[in-house]
């Protein structure tokens, strides 16, 4: 009971900083049914100069976000104490953040001032309802879309991780919208989830505004992403078949990509607990034992019925054999429970790909990466008019050295 009026008392000073269009420089709320407003970006596809707001509405939203995660990150503490562990683990993410500094300059640049980013578009109204969209040079409407949810441990996740990412897909014409959601403390895994589904509802919905094809939407997830917008695609196809009123159809997803992820929490609690997150604060993530149940997908397709696992989409596994903050066999056994269940699913392993290659080093490697490929080769076989989508071969973001030194000291 002392850690849910936590949660309140987080929640309400929170979404007050977040609604104050003074703090936050957002104009209005709007339902994830209908058009937002966003706080940054550029023109590009389906954008309008007259809409953008200024230099200072930006500054005065990133002020507003480094005062929420300083705050969070304060809280956060008092739950983790100093132990041995996260202190390590702090110190390596440091080093290994400076090591790969050089990509994430030139892309954090990319990020603030490309006319084809769309920064902070509001999907909903709670804290953290926000979204970025990496848009093509050329949308026709016929451009794919990829709904993107980060990664971050349930605790770090933030939307511009996925930049990256949206610009390689971008940069092939497919528009990439990557999902903020509220991370622990500030949120349980219900409102993880919930959010992701309402920002998957507001894509589904408005992705025509900015020149997507609403019949090509892809849901990908990558890490804790994975694992939350499975539960998301698991409850939809749970309410839809049970017919409940929904915001948007399982239907409407082409393909889910779930990388790196983790599926069955039960198996993963104690491995978590061993790697730095411990059981106390990963039972607090998940709301409690009763919450490593519900929040499982690989549980809750053992348990649903044939119709429900009917309305799944084709789902696509990706996950490195070296991947020891989630062991490849979390994907190659949900893989397994929805195969017998009559599901369409492959599982792609990477050989001696770590938890962060095919996200982050490989990419910044420049060239052609495993990744993006494999990811490309599936929305190119559903073109419905055959065209292959290609792009300009990604230059190198880091030096060699610093990749192979970043891989060996990364805490993930």
């Amino acid at each position: 009971m002392g850690i849910e009026m936590e949660y309140n008392t987080i929640d309400v000073n929170l979404e007050g900083l977040y609604l104050n269009p003074s703090l936050s420089g957002s104009r209005r709320r709007k339902s994830s049914g209908d058009a937002a407003d966003s706080d940054g970006g550029g023109g590009g596809c389906g954008g309008d100069d007259d809409t953008c707001p200024s230099f200072r509405r930006d500054m005065e939203h990133a002020a507003a976000e480094t005062y929420l995660i300083t705050r969070l990150a304060f809280t956060l503490l008092q739950y983790l104490g100093l132990g041995y562990r996260w202190i390590s683990k702090l110190l390596a993410l440091g080093v290994y953040a400076v090591l790969l500094m050089p990509g994430f300059l030139q892309v954090g640049y990319y990020y603030f001032f490309s006319s084809q980013v769309r920064r902070s578009v509001v999907y909903g109204d709670q804290p953290r309802n926000r979204l970025d969209l990496y848009l093509p040079k050329t949308c026709d409407g016929s451009n794919p879309v990829v709904a993107f949810v980060t990664g971050g441990a349930w605790i770090i996740g933030y939307k511009a991780w996925g930049s990256l990412l949206g610009r390689r897909l971008a940069e092939r014409g497919v528009i990439v919208a990557c999902i903020d959601y509220r991370n622990f403390p500030q949120g349980t895994i219900g409102d993880m989830v919930k959010d992701a589904s309402q920002g998957i509802s507001f894509i589904c919905n408005n992705v025509a505004i900015y020149g997507g094809d609403p019949k090509q939407i892809y849901l990908m997830g990558q890490s804790a992403g994975a694992h939350i917008s499975a539960c998301a695609l698991m409850d939809q196809a749970v309410k839809e078949a049970n017919g409940e009123r929904i915001s948007w159809s399982v239907s409407q997803i082409k393909a889910y990509f779930g990388l790196s992820g983790g599926y069955n929490m039960t198996e993963l609690v104690d491995h978590f607990h061993q790697r730095g997150l411990y059981k106390r604060i990963f039972l607090s993530i998940m709301e409690g034992e009763p919450g490593l149940h519900h929040f499982s997908p690989e549980i809750v397709a053992k348990e649903s019925s044939a119709k429900a696992l009917s309305l799944l989409p084709p789902i696509i596994l990706f996950h490195g054999t070296e991947d020891y903050s989630i062991p490849s066999s979390a994907s190659e056994n949900f893989a397994k429970v929805l195969k017998n269940a009559g599901v369409e699913v492959r599982v792609v392993l990477y050989e001696g790909k770590t938890h962060t290659d095919l996200f982050l080093q490989d990419p910044l490697r420049g060239g052609r990466d495993e990744l993006v490929e494999d990811v490309m080769a599936t929305i190119n076989n559903n073109n419905a008019d055959g065209t292959n989508l290609v792009g300009p071969i990604p230059r190198r973001l880091v030096p060699e050295w610093q990749l192979q030194l970043a891989r060996q000291i990364s805490p993930f």
